[in-house]
């Protein structure tokens, strides 16, 4: 069974969404919605999509509403109580906290899981992604405040537990049982 192309229509409408969104960029980079503005911005969309063209990225997802719901509330969460340990970092009196870099390989061989999850931990305080291997589908990540091998155990697992979330949420159905096939 040969995949679907996509229809030729639905192409020129997602493109054209795309273009119109860049020209957004421009404008609102630029501050006004002059005549020049917008007709510079069409020269550089036009451009760049003639000049740059992305090439077509085949990308299988499914959201599951209930699975993001509890994505999104996990995310929340862990800002909140991420933005109050790195403040009181900030405030505490004492030495500055150690940090460390670590490397996380992750479960899932999905592109689109290996963007989320840098995304979700690098909005998160404390943490910053600082390398993603796409071939090795791991991470490599500066954190804050580790003192130990333990507390790099426990980062380590919570980034796996962040990959679940988002797998479970985003990932196709092949990706969901791989869970539980990857140690």
């Amino acid at each position: 069974m040969s995949p679907q192309r996509p229809n030729r229509c639905w192409v020129v409408v997602r493109t054209t969404i795309a273009l119109g969104w860049l020209l957004v960029v421009w404008v609102m980079l630029w501050g006004t919605w002059s005549v020049g503005t917008v007709l510079s911005g069409l020269l550089v969309v036009f451009g760049i999509a003639v000049v740059l063209p992305l090439p077509r990225v085949d990308v299988r997802w499914r959201i599951r509403p209930l699975r993001f719901a509890v994505l999104v509330g996990a995310f929340l969460r862990d800002l909140v109580v991420s933005s109050v340990q790195v403040a009181w970092l900030g405030i505490r009196p004492g030495p500055p906290p150690n940090s460390a870099v670590i490397g996380i390989r992750l479960r899932s061989s999905s592109d689109l899981v290996l963007t989320v999850v840098a995304e979700l931990l690098t909005l998160v305080p404390g943490s910053v992604v600082i390398e993603v291997s796409q071939t090795e589908h791991s991470l490599y990540a500066h954190v804050l405040d580790i003192d130990d091998t333990q507390q790099v155990e426990e980062f380590r697992e919570r980034v796996r537990e962040l990959e679940e979330r988002v797998t479970r949420a985003l990932g196709t159905e092949a990706d969901v049982r791989a869970l539980s096939e990857v140690p």
